[in-house]
Protein backbone atom coordinates (compact mmCIF):
# COMPACT_ATOMS: atom_id res chain seq x y z
CA UNK A 1 0.00 0.00 0.00
CA UNK A 2 1.24 3.61 -0.60
CA UNK A 3 -0.02 6.70 0.62
CA UNK A 4 -1.20 9.59 -2.08
CA UNK A 5 -0.71 13.37 -1.52
CA UNK A 6 -4.04 15.24 -2.84
CA UNK A 7 -4.12 18.50 -4.72
CA UNK A 8 -4.64 20.32 -1.50
CA UNK A 9 -1.53 19.86 -0.64
CA UNK A 10 0.18 23.09 0.83
CA UNK A 11 4.05 22.20 0.34
CA UNK A 12 4.59 22.80 3.98
CA UNK A 13 7.04 20.08 3.80
CA UNK A 14 6.18 18.36 7.06
CA UNK A 15 5.48 14.68 5.29
CA UNK A 16 9.17 14.98 3.82
CA UNK A 17 10.51 15.59 7.12
CA UNK A 18 8.59 12.66 8.78
CA UNK A 19 8.55 9.91 6.17
CA UNK A 20 11.15 7.36 7.67
CA UNK A 21 11.66 6.01 3.83
CA UNK A 22 12.45 9.15 2.20
CA UNK A 23 9.79 7.65 -0.11
CA UNK A 24 8.15 12.03 -0.70
CA UNK A 25 9.41 14.50 -3.51
CA UNK A 26 8.51 18.01 -3.65
CA UNK A 27 7.32 19.58 -6.81
CA UNK A 28 10.23 20.13 -8.20
CA UNK A 29 11.02 16.36 -8.30
CA UNK A 30 8.01 15.02 -8.92
CA UNK A 31 8.47 12.51 -11.27
CA UNK A 32 5.19 13.05 -13.57
CA UNK A 33 5.68 17.09 -13.72
CA UNK A 34 3.05 18.10 -11.72
CA UNK A 35 3.52 20.88 -9.32
CA UNK A 36 2.68 18.85 -5.92
CA UNK A 37 4.32 16.46 -3.61
CA UNK A 38 4.65 13.00 -4.98
CA UNK A 39 4.89 9.55 -3.26
CA UNK A 40 7.18 6.79 -4.80
CA UNK A 41 4.04 3.63 -4.27
CA UNK A 42 7.56 1.28 -4.50
CA UNK A 43 9.17 2.83 -1.30
CA UNK A 44 6.15 3.90 0.65
CA UNK A 45 5.29 1.31 3.57
CA UNK A 46 2.66 3.36 5.19
CA UNK A 47 4.99 3.56 7.93
CA UNK A 48 4.16 -0.45 9.13
CA UNK A 49 6.81 -0.92 11.32
CA UNK A 50 7.93 2.38 11.86
CA UNK A 51 4.82 4.52 13.35
CA UNK A 52 1.09 3.25 14.22
CA UNK A 53 -0.17 5.48 11.51
CA UNK A 54 1.61 6.68 8.02
CA UNK A 55 3.70 9.56 9.61
CA UNK A 56 3.19 11.99 6.65
CA UNK A 57 -0.61 12.01 7.55
CA UNK A 58 0.02 12.66 11.40
CA UNK A 59 2.58 15.59 10.34
CA UNK A 60 0.30 17.07 7.71
CA UNK A 61 -1.44 20.22 8.83
CA UNK A 62 -4.01 19.78 5.98
CA UNK A 63 -6.72 17.64 6.69
CA UNK A 64 -7.69 15.48 3.49
CA UNK A 65 -4.30 15.91 2.09
CA UNK A 66 -2.88 12.74 2.32
CA UNK A 67 -5.04 9.55 1.80
CA UNK A 68 -4.36 5.95 1.49
CA UNK A 69 -6.03 2.75 0.33
CA UNK A 70 -4.46 1.15 -2.84
CA UNK A 71 -2.84 -1.94 -2.49
CA UNK A 72 0.81 -2.14 -4.23
CA UNK A 73 1.81 -5.42 -4.95
CA UNK A 74 4.83 -6.66 -2.55
CA UNK A 75 4.30 -4.41 0.17
CA UNK A 76 3.14 -5.00 3.48
CA UNK A 77 -1.18 -4.21 4.16
CA UNK A 78 -2.44 -2.31 7.66
CA UNK A 79 -5.21 -4.91 7.05
CA UNK A 80 -3.15 -7.43 7.29
CA UNK A 81 -1.76 -6.38 10.39
CA UNK A 82 -5.06 -5.18 11.94
CA UNK A 83 -4.02 -1.53 12.11
CA UNK A 84 -7.03 0.98 12.23
CA UNK A 85 -7.23 3.31 9.30
CA UNK A 86 -9.83 5.39 10.92
CA UNK A 87 -7.81 5.95 13.80
CA UNK A 88 -8.53 9.72 14.79
CA UNK A 89 -9.25 12.22 12.19
CA UNK A 90 -6.99 10.47 9.37
CA UNK A 91 -8.67 10.62 6.33
CA UNK A 92 -9.03 7.05 4.09
CA UNK A 93 -10.29 6.87 0.70
CA UNK A 94 -12.46 4.14 0.08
Amino acid sequence: MAVKITDICIACGACIDECPVEAIVDDDDNPTGEDIYYVYADKCVECVGHHDEPACAAACPTEGCIVWSDVVEGQPSRDEIGADLRKGDTPCVE
